[in-house]
Parts: C-alpha cells; sequence; structure tokens
C-alpha cells in the first residue's frame, strides 16, 4: 500500500519514542490531550494487558486483524502500541486514521522503522516527549590497573623510544670477521690447496680406453633388404646416403625441374 492511500497530513503523523514499560502512561497522556477525538489502540499483541492499565475505558482497543478486517472502520485519531513484523500492516492501520497517527517506539523495534518508510516513500518524524525518553547508557570506564610513573620516568622512557627511532640499533652478527696478515690476496689463495692433475687419472672408468678422444666411426653400405630399402652398418646412413645407397652430395639440386614459359613471347601474342 502506498502513501497515496494516507489521506493524513505527513505532520500529524509522528513518531514518539517511548520504552516499553512506559507506553501506557504515554497513552494516557495522549487521550487526556485529545479527549474529545475518537481513538484506537492498535497492537500486533495481547488486548487485555493494555485494556486494563488504560484510565479512559472507552479507548478501542483492537489487534491487527480485527482493525484491517473491518473494512469501514476508521477513527479520528490511531495509536500503534508497537511495529508489526511486516511494513504492510502498519501502512494498512495508518491508511485508516483521517486526523492524526502515533506510533509509540521503543529502543529495540527501531529495525522495523526503516522498512515501513521505505513502503511509504519518505520518512517519519520522529520525537521525543519529556518523560518518555530512552535510558541513557551509562559507560563505565575501567580504572587503569598498570603501573604508574612519575614525570622523570615518563620523560625517560620516552626518550628511549627516541632514539629508538631516530638512531636504530646496528644488527650483530655472531659469526667473526675475517682477519688477514699482510696481502689479503696472498693469504687467500694461500688457504687452497694445489689442483692435483693426477687425481684426476685416478677416477674409475669403465672402459679401458680413452672416453676423451673421439672415434671415427665408418658407415658403410651393407646392401638393401627385401622392401628395396638401403641397409648401413651406422644410425646415420640414411642421413648421409640416398635411398639407393649412393653418397649423398652436401647439396643436390632437383632432378625435375618444372616447364620453362616464354613471357616474352605470350605478351607478343597477347598484343597481337
Amino acid at each position: 500500500m502506498s502513501a497515496d492511500a494516507i489521506t493524513i497530513k505527513p505532520n500529524n503523523h509522528r513518531v514518539l519514542h517511548c520504552p516499553n514499560e512506559k507506553k501506557v502512561e504515554l497513552i494516557n497522556q495522549l487521550v487526556s490531550q485529545n479527549y474529545s477525538a475518537d481513538i484506537i489502540v492498535v497492537t500486533s499483541g495481547e488486548v487485555g494487558s493494555i485494556k486494563d492499565t488504560l484510565e479512559n475505558k472507552d479507548i478501542v482497543v483492537m489487534t491487527d486483524k480485527e482493525f484491517v478486517m473491518s473494512k469501514d472502520l476508521t477513527c479520528e485519531m490511531l495509536i500503534s502500541f508497537d511495529v508489526p513484523d511486516k511494513a504492510i500492516i502498519y501502512s494498512a492501520r495508518v491508511s485508516k486514521a483521517t486526523d492524526k497517527a502515533f506510533l509509540l517506539l521503543d529502543e529495540g523495534e527501531q529495525k522495523k522503522l526503516y522498512p515501513i518508510e521505505m513502503l511509504l516513500g519518505r520518512a517519519i518524524k520522529q520525537e521525543k516527549v519529556t518523560g518518555f525518553e530512552y535510558p541513557e547508557k551509562v559507560v563505565v570506564e575501567k580504572e587503569y590497573t598498570g603501573r604508574k610513573m612519575t614525570k622523570d620516568q615518563i620523560k625517560e622512557e620516552a626518550k628511549k623510544r627516541y632514539d629508538k627511532v631516530t638512531q636504530p640499533e646496528k644488527p650483530k652478527y655472531d659469526k667473526p670477521k675475517r682477519e688477514y696478515n699482510g696481502d689479503a690476496k696472498k693469504d687467500f689463495k694461500s688457504d687452497k690447496k694445489p689442483y692435483d692433475k693426477s687425481s684426476r687419472d685416478d677416477r674409475p672408468n669403465k672402459n679401458n680406453d680413452n672416453n676423451w678422444d673421439k672415434k671415427k666411426r665408418d658407415n658403410k653400405f651393407l646392401g638393401k633388404d627385401e622392401n628395396g630399402k638401403a641397409l648401413f652398418s651406422g644410425k646415420s646412413g640414411d642421413r648421409n646416403h640416398r635411398h639407393d645407397g649412393t653418397q649423398r652430395d652436401k647439396w643436390d639440386a632437383p632432378k625435375k625441374v618444372g616447364r620453362k614459359i616464354n613471357i616474352k613471347a605470350l605478351k607478343k601474342k597477347e598484343e597481337e
């Protein structure tokens, strides 16, 4: 239900801050101020507890179901005792008020007000009534239980922290630095052992021959197999020989050349 269905003026539609335990007292005050108006109190909870505590017993108290189901029922002033869970229900309440509408809002119901304002498309004016404000939350400051310092101790501590920031200590290395006597290069070379070439020859070798020397391997043509493919003694025969077994040159010119075309003769024919 949109705000177009509400006939009361925005200034007469207000939210009154009030704790739950003081809501009945605030209703009695509103009734006494508007005793000549047609007033209905609507709630989403029990009706009996509210009726018994009202000073004016002629005030009508109804639940949401009874109030909304009565289609022809209207009132001059509507007092909402609480905020319903659904915003559409509150909108149906206010649509039946012709002059004024008040919503008594507890601090714990503040979250339910936002969906109602979104549905109506505008914010509802909130007002604080003297004597019905929310109780102030008392913040208890914890006493400092730490070590109390004198002014001189505080200055010394501040100076130490300042020195740490401005003059940071250099990292301490556990490994001692190496000391050189005389020429550093000579001392460094003297620590190294001379290279012994004889130790190279003592390494175990599977073959008796020297592996460092390159071996020359002859690749011989052995003949052809049943399919006519050439056979060689080495693995590189197919790369160094032709298919028929003859030695391959470094570069072989193509044997079959395409048909040559005389371009000049063709141009003369086209011109004629």
